[in-house]
């Protein structure tokens, strides 16, 4: 799950214990266009406060005036829509006559919540099954590709970690884009086994340093659906290491900087070890949306809008380099030649 999802689990955790009433609405169905996608969260407490959202903000607003009023305020779930009718689209900002359907669930200790929040940090992947007409909840194990679920009767969401990135180099762009993967909410991991940089890295909150050699870093970052990989050496002796371990496994994006020339030389050597086409194919360099960056940052809201598009499953098949222009092997920082 996105960290934010937890952030709002680990307030609702909070406000439980502190003996306030707390509520934890789900969206569980959206027809039309809707602000939020189903399972995003949100808790509100019993004196208005909220963490989190389920819209661009009227439904929120609208939320709140009800639990001022009591009428949120039972021992059991309960559903809501909002936009079932274009005027109350209009109403609560909800674009295109859209609407949304959630459901409203009072927090206690047997909610599960503490429970909930310690498997995530564990690393696991749990749904969590509310029966509605009895507020009862159950934990259990989920596939890690598995979704929200809802009936009618019964409320299931899967929740686990969040997703990580493994930067192989720590030089300039990689520090813009550690910086921005953790606005993201992504757990970072820097990998440079070079003394000069190492030395020179400052450090960022959220971000983990290592000086180890990239395959060990990858085979320690343990690899999987959750994970992208970006090298930015230009070194493959150290880009190459990375990317093997990359494309063997589940990760859902890995890509290296360089031009769309030493791009083509890195595939061609790729071949040369244990990966077939289709693993090759998974690579994307040069790396980055086509959105005409030129300095580092530019890069690096490039490489992470990328990111965001391959997790989302809304691959724009246009790479930062894929304008008409010579292959680059000079002035840029992107584009640095590699031996």
């Amino acid at each position: 799950m996105d960290s934010a999802d937890a952030e709002v689990l680990r307030t609702a955790l909070q406000w439980i214990e502190e003996g306030h009433a707390a509520m934890l609405a789900t969206v569980v169905r959206t027809w039309g266009s809707a602000p939020r996608p189903p399972g995003s969260l949100m808790v509100l407490r019993e004196d208005g406060l909220v963490a989190g959202s389920v819209s661009g903000g009227c439904v929120e607003d609208d939320l709140i005036g009800r639990t001022h009023a009591g009428a949120l305020l039972g021992n059991l779930p309960q559903l809501v829509i909002y936009g079932a009718t274009a005027e109350e689209a209009r109403r609560f900002g909800l674009p295109c006559g859209g609407s949304l359907q959630l459901v409203i669930e009072p927090l206690a200790q047997r909610s599960g919540v503490r429970a909930l929040l310690e498997a995530i940090e564990a690393q696991y992947c749990i749904e969590r099954s509310l029966d509605l007409a009895t507020g009862h909840v159950t934990l259990q194990p989920a596939g890690a590709r598995d979704g929200l679920q809802f009936d009618g009767r019964t409320l299931r969401t899967v929740h686990g970690p969040g997703y990580r990135l493994l930067v192989i180099g720590a030089g300039q762009l990689p520090r813009y884009l550690a910086t921005m993967a953790r606005m993201l909410d992504y757990r970072v991991m820097v990998c440079d086994p070079r003394e000069e940089y190492l030395k020179a890295w400052e450090a960022i909150e959220g971000v983990a340093l290592v000086d180890t050699m990239p395959d060990d870093a990858a085979a320690q970052m343990a690899l999987d659906y959750r994970c992208a990989v970006v090298a930015a050496t230009h070194d493959p002796a150290l880009d190459d290491l990375a990317l093997i371990r990359a494309l063997q496994s589940d990760a859902f994006y890995v890509g290296a900087l360089g031009s769309r020339r030493n791009n083509a030389r890195r595939r061609r050597r790729l071949l040369d070890f244990d990966l077939t086409a289709a693993q090759i194919a998974r690579l994307r360099g040069p790396v980055g949306l086509n959105l005409g960056a030129v300095t580092p940052p530019e890069i690096a809201v490039a490489i992470v809008a990328e990111m965001t598009a391959a997790r989302r499953g809304a691959d724009f098949g246009s790479t930062l380099h894929s304008w008409n222009a010579p292959p680059c092997d000079t002035v840029r920082a992107d584009c640095i030649a590699a031996p």
